[in-house]
């Protein structure tokens, strides 16, 4: 997976600002249902936000691992909010078009 281009996680941060957190990870932390959750709205929306409200002292941690298991961008982490952003594999159904390729 390709790394964004800081001009393209501030395009993101700008396009996630009005969103509402998609899921939450609470007492149960990040086991596979949430995962799946995360990975679902993924697929729907190609750029989500997830909301720490437990387990708020590793949340950059955290960060690192859902977007590593669910291979996706972490684009930020802003409060107990962290960004989360895939493309859609298929380029037609591509909602958000980054830098010069479309990434």
């Amino acid at each position: 997976m390709q790394e964004l281009r800081g001009a393209d996680r501030k395009y993101l941060r700008g396009l996630a600002n009005p969103l509402k957190p998609t899921v939450m990870i609470g007492r149960n932390g990040l086991n596979e249902s949430v995962l799946q959750s995360i990975d679902e709205a993924l697929q729907d929306h190609e750029l989500i936000k997830v909301r720490f409200q437990e387990y708020k002292e590793n949340k950059k941690e955290l960060c690192r691992e859902i977007a590593e298991k669910a291979q996706c961008h972490h684009v930020g982490l802003i409060g107990h909010v962290g960004i989360f952003y895939r493309p859609a594999n298929d380029p037609e159904k591509r909602q958000i078009h980054l830098g010069k390729e479309g990434a």
